[in-house]
């Protein structure tokens, strides 16, 4: 019986939506309702680099949720949208088969975009034994529900899921991300407070679930303006992953995410001690530096991430942002770069 709970917790885990870092929103002020001149392209590409052909591209422009474009990506992978507003808009891709990703970015009028390279993780095997199979199609449908912010259905697929299987204690941290972009932080809390403490007794995964629930305790109270209780969490969450390069990195995430700059590039500098030669971490905090107009800083961490990653299918979007920094004066830049938030 505790093995069969085992591995209900570890399929569910392995299988769970996208964690307690994902689907941070950022606002902005917005121009033009979306409408102008403005053209962007990218490309969406798997794990191994190989394209991804016919992935759904949608764009929203921040804080404005009814001004979207989409589009899909071509054989190539490759795909474009032109007549866009200046504005930070948020990008999804999504593809059959595949853990959606998104980003955001400033679109401008007069300048050359970057091009977006947006990488989607293939949904890994996992191991089925003691879930039901129509319990896990539970599971995939409220992956898709909270993919696409719909948050109530999420969260009565996840409580039915979690009824059938109620030693599956990590479905608590994925409710509570639920309630959390719902605004319901209290409700949000009890939840990871219940991950946590079932993590307890799990000799296997509880370290990492518990500085997961740890880390969205975090994010709840950035939220609401409780920086030093934020950072008490994120900094317990992290003494307990010591050598997790991810953990670090996604808490920058969180911080960015939040126009925490100073906080964000702390969180990146650990991640990048943790691991040197891991790319990411360079280029997402060579973006904080662009918000903070610290370009020198910029240029040499996407230097950096080139240096370690030259052969990476973001190499050429780095390239066009150091292109791009040779051309741009402090004086003209009046507006800031908001940081992509998937790899």
């Amino acid at each position: 019986m505790q093995q069969e709970a085992k591995m209900k917790g570890k399929v569910f885990f392995r299988f769970s939506i996208i964690a307690v870092f994902a689907f941070l929103t950022i606002h902005y002020a917005m121009a033009q309702a979306g409408r102008g001149k403005a053209r962007i392209s990218g490309s969406v590409i798997d794990e191994q680099g190989n394209p991804v052909p016919s992935a759904k591209i949608v764009m929203e422009l921040m804080g404005q949720e009814s001004v979207n474009r989409d589009t899909k990506t071509n054989r190539k992978g490759e795909w474009a949208l032109i007549g866009l507003g200046s504005g930070n808009w948020l990008i999804t891709a999504s593809a059959e088969g595949f853990v959606p990703s998104e980003t955001t970015t400033y679109v401008s009028q007069i300048a050359n975009n970057p091009k977006i390279v947006l990488t989607l993780k293939k949904i890994s095997e996992v191991d089925t034994s003691g879930v039901q199979s129509t319990d896990l199609s539970l599971i995939q449908q409220a992956n898709d529900m909270f993919n696409e912010r719909k948050y109530d259905e999420a969260l009565s697929l996840l409580q039915e899921f979690l009824t059938n299987n109620p030693t599956a204690y990590p479905t608590h941290i994925n409710i509570g991300d639920c309630y959390k972009e719902m605004g319901e932080y209290e409700k949000a809390e009890e939840e990871y407070n219940l991950a946590l403490e079932a993590a307890k007794t799990d000799e296997e995964i509880g370290g990492e679930i518990t500085a997961k629930a740890m880390a969205g305790i975090g994010d709840i109270y950035l939220r609401q303006g409780e920086l030093e209780s934020a950072q008490s969490y994120f900094e317990q969450s992290i003494e307990l992953l010591p050598d997790n390069e991810i953990l670090a990195y996604n808490v920058g995430e969180i911080y960015f995410s939040n126009q925490k700059l100073d906080e964000a590039i702390e969180y990146y500098g650990i991640a990048i001690q943790i691991k040197p030669d891991w790319g990411p971490p360079y280029y997402r905090r060579g973006l904080v530096y662009v918000s903070k107009t610290d370009y020198q800083s910029a240029k040499e961490d996407f230097q950096k991430f080139l240096e370690v990653e030259p052969n990476s299918e973001l190499a050429q979007t780095v390239k066009n942002m150091l292109e791009y920094l040779e051309t741009i004066k402090e004086q003209d830049l009046n507006y800031s770069f908001s940081i992509p938030s998937n790899f």
